[in-house]
């Protein structure tokens, strides 16, 4: 019995100490594996690991996304056009490479952005998890708590409701000194680096690959779906769909756009002039640039409505009455010209009355609504001609014009007809069409492939270049007077007049001469007016007087012809390829332009009455047709030297193929999915800084038009745009556009408002405000301190920011326009009547 009662003494002494020994055993293992998961698998937003797992992939996914995009990704530009640390650059190339990723500097975690509206989307899903993910998620609380301040210098975190992001960061910072300080393996550092930089694949931490980034873009469409949800809930039409159901919860976290191995943002877009000459210094006569006023100096500017003669269609360079009052002639249509005031109107035009949302394109081609626009003038003179008629609460447009009134698909198909080498969409890309009237030659040329650059006064017959924006076809309001178009010479394939009353003939020609300067060697001026087909006195001393101009300017008449449908006709001109005909002619009228003359020199530089010779040079800018579109919007123009310097500091031809290799990689993989706009209700576009068009060429697959600007302090790129089939105009934006208020769905400016601030006195944000439609979005890339002060404007203008990203010095701003106005008003005195 002693046996048996020490043997169960002694039973039960072994068994407790078995226990003990297995308890610690385990608990060392449970703080083995504890220390090794705060190590190597540490989310950044906070300790929650196994609820937020696939939320933290997709954040990173994300990030990494828009530092490659938003930022200068490798071989995005050359080389020497990159700015600030080499070793980030260095980073960068390694990120094209299948080498694993770099971890996160310090400075890095400093990055940040703000996406508005998710706060309590992101806080209702945290309640919504398990009763065990909560209790990991308040013991990891407790670790790290009082080091949330570690990362307070984050931009705008505040607003984000997720006040653990800094906890996360600081908590990594210290298990990351700790594990170097536990001896772990070069290996385990690798891990905990890789997590640092945001990549956190929970499964093969030490494994971000190439493969891995790739599969990281494919995430970004499904994250901004939920910010398109708190914004416009039309979006989500617009958004690519993804297999990740459950990503992405938290679209308004800091964290989304934080990045590792990244360089400065768009470093490109610093740009140098070199050897390109700006429009300001090929044109004499441009106006002087005013002194510069800073934003910061405006950022609590009050608003106030513009109490003008011409109301919710005021533009002020067009609408100055006082000026055209003081004109001493009107003869040749000066009052029709541009008349800016000596400074730009600083209030806000109203809204008509019952303004609403613009009807969508394709839609909008067919039928706007009326009050958006409500002028019936042309309606009751134009109606019988098909142009314009009220239907309800609509205007609608049935397709016609006083030269097509059974429709413009079938005139369009005429034109071709006559001269089959014209080729729409093919041969035949850009177009100017004069005296444009609603514009639905230009409207359903699209459907050619067609770009038209149409334009008509702002005269009595009210608002038809406004009509034709509101349709979503591209117009502007100018009209052919003292001064030459903004346009460069030799870009336009094609010119057309139906019926736009302009007299060609007269003073020796100098409008149809100004033509000659727009029109591409080789190219057609199609003419479709009466003095063609119709063989009355008038008529015919005109057709005549036009036979007589065109042949001492060498033009040949390649076909006269008749359309029975619509009882018009149209002669079709070709202007030469060589300057044999002009050396040939008996008399030199119209004569030759002096070398000095530069036909490019388009801001304020007055009529000339004298032919431009044509370029004889194999490599000299119009010697050749560009390529047939599509092509043509890719090749690398022929005339681009690569002894020439292009604008970022490479050769010309490098630096055209790195621009628009770029801005395809950032349209298509941030632009696109990554800003929440719905891009189903985008039609008109507007970059307001182009270089060499490649933002626009990106967008060539959207049902959108894209309006280049070439500030004409700016490299003079224009020709170029033309070149690749895409089209634009010269301006100077200290001064209003010409364009009517509303008329622009989204503006892109890259890196302008910065040298606005050098050369104007702002807010340019009024003009932009001006001619961007309610619910309209505003693109800024731009240092940091000019995106402060153009949020700080914009935020005064209660319009909603959606998003905001900065890196080192550079930054992306998207903002979006609202219908507030405010309730004071300002009398503008020079636009009173």
């Amino acid at each position: 019995m002693a046996l048996g009662k020490y043997s169960r003494v002694d039973g039960r002494k072994s068994s407790y100490c078995s226990t003990v020994t297995v308890v610690v055993f385990v608990g060392v293992c449970l703080v083995g594996v504890w220390i090794l998961m705060s190590s190597a698998v540490v989310p950044v937003q906070n300790s929650d690991l196994s609820s937020q797992k696939t939320e933290m992939e997709s954040k990173s996914n994300v990030t990494e996304t828009y530092a490659n995009q938003l930022e200068d990704g490798p071989g995005d530009m050359p080389e020497d056009a990159t700015k600030g640390d080499n070793s980030l650059t260095d980073n960068l190339d390694k990120r094209k490479s299948d080498d694993d990723s770099q971890g996160l500097p310090e400075k890095e975690l400093e990055k940040t952005i703000e996406v508005e509206g998710t706060q309590e989307k992101y806080m209702e899903s945290i309640e919504a998890k398990s009763e065990t993910e909560e209790e990991m998620k308040r013991g990891s609380e407790n670790d790290g708590a009082g080091n949330k301040e570690a990362d307070s210098n984050s931009y705008g975190e505040s607003n984000l409701g997720d006040e653990d992001s800094s906890s996360g960061v600081s908590k990594i910072r210290e298990e990351a000194n700790e594990v170097k300080a536990s001896g772990q393996s070069e290996l385990e550092e690798s891990q905990n680096e890789d997590h640092l930089n945001l990549d956190d694949n929970v499964k093969k931490p030490t494994e971000q690959n190439t493969e891995e980034r790739k599969r990281d873009y494919k995430v970004e469409g499904e994250t901004h779906e939920k910010i398109e949800e708190n914004q416009d809930k039309d979006s989500v039409e617009s958004l690519p769909e993804t297999k990740m159901e459950d990503e992405a919860k938290d679209p308004s976290s800091n964290d989304m756009f934080s990045a590792g191995s990244q360089s400065e943002i768009l470093n490109e877009t610093s740009t140098q002039n070199g050897p390109w000459s700006t429009q300001a210094a090929e044109s004499e006569n441009e106006k002087e640039l005013q002194k510069s006023v800073p934003l910061k100096d405006i950022k609590k500017y009050k608003w106030k409505l513009c109490n003008v003669t011409a109301g919710p269609d005021y533009i002020p360079c067009l609408d100055n009455v006082q000026a055209i009052r003081e004109l001493p002639s009107t003869a040749h249509f000066e009052h029709r010209e541009r008349h800016c005031p000596d400074e730009a109107p600083t209030c806000l035009v109203p809204l008509p009355e019952g303004y609403k949302k613009p009807v969508r394109w394709p839609k909008s081609r067919e039928q706007i609504w009326y009050r958006n626009v409500p002028h019936t003038k042309l309606a009751e003179v134009k109606g019988h001609q098909n142009w314009v008629k009220v239907t309800g609460d609509y205007l609608t447009f049935p397709g016609g014009g006083t030269q097509f009134k059974n429709g413009a698909l079938h005139y369009i198909d005429f034109i071709q007809n006559s001269l089959p080498e014209i080729a729409w969409g093919k041969q035949s890309r850009v177009i100017l069409d004069i005296g444009c009237g609603v514009a639905s030659f230009g409207g359903y040329l699209f459907e050619r492939d067609v770009l038209a650059m149409s334009f008509a006064p702002k005269d009595e017959h009210e608002a038809q270049v406004q009509f034709a924006l509101d349709r979503g076809i591209p117009a502007v309001s100018a009209v052919m007077g003292t001064k030459r178009l903004p346009f460069p010479s030799k870009v336009f394939d094609i010119v057309h007049c139906a019926r736009c009353r302009v007299p060609w003939h007269v003073e020796g020609g100098k409008l149809l001469l100004e033509l000659n300067r727009l029109l591409r060697p080789g190219g057609y001026f199609v003419w479709s007016a009466t003095p063609v087909y119709r063989k009355g006195p008038e008529d015919a001393g005109i057709w005549k007087a036009m036979s007589r101009l065109t042949k001492s300017m060498c033009w040949d008449l390649m076909s006269i012809k008749k359309d029975k449908l619509n009882e018009v006709g149209a002669a079709i001109y070709r202007k030469p390829t060589s300057n044999e005909c002009y050396d040939e002619r008996p008399k030199n009228e119209p004569p030759l332009c002096q070398e000095s003359d530069d036909p490019d020199a388009a801001w304020n530089v007055p009529l000339q009455a004298c032919i431009h010779k044509v370029p004889v040079s194999a490599l000299e800018r119009g010697s050749q047709w560009p390529k047939q579109w599509p092509l043509r919007i890719e090749e690398v123009p022929y005339w681009l030297k690569r002894s020439q310097v292009g604008v970022y500091g490479k050769p010309a031809p490098d630096d055209f193929a790195k621009d628009f290799e770029h801005w395809k990689h950032v349209v298509s993989m941030s632009y696109l999915n990554g800003l929440g706009i719905s891009w189903s209700s985008v039609r008109n576009v507007m970059d307001m800084k182009a270089v060499y068009g490649g933002f626009a060429a990106a967008l060539k697959d959207l049902k959108v038009w894209v309006m280049n600007v070439v500030p004409i302090d700016s490299p003079n790129t224009l020709p170029i745009i033309y070149e690749r089939g895409l089209f634009g105009m010269y301006h100077n934006w200290c001064e209003s556009f010409s364009s009517y208020p509303r008329t622009y769905d989204l503006l892109h400016a890259d890196h302008l408002f910065s040298d606005l601030k050098k050369s104007c006195k702002l807010p340019v944000i009024a003009e932009v405000d001006r001619i961007l439609r309610p619910e309209g979005h505003l693109i800024v890339r731009d240092d940091v301190e000019t995106l402060a002060e153009v949020e700080s404007l914009a935020t005064s203008l209660h319009w909603k920011v959606r998003l905001r990203y900065s890196n080192e010095n550079e930054g992306l701003l998207c903002v979006q326009k609202t219908f507030w106005r405010p309730t004071e008003s300002e009398i503008i005195m020079s636009a009173i009547a």
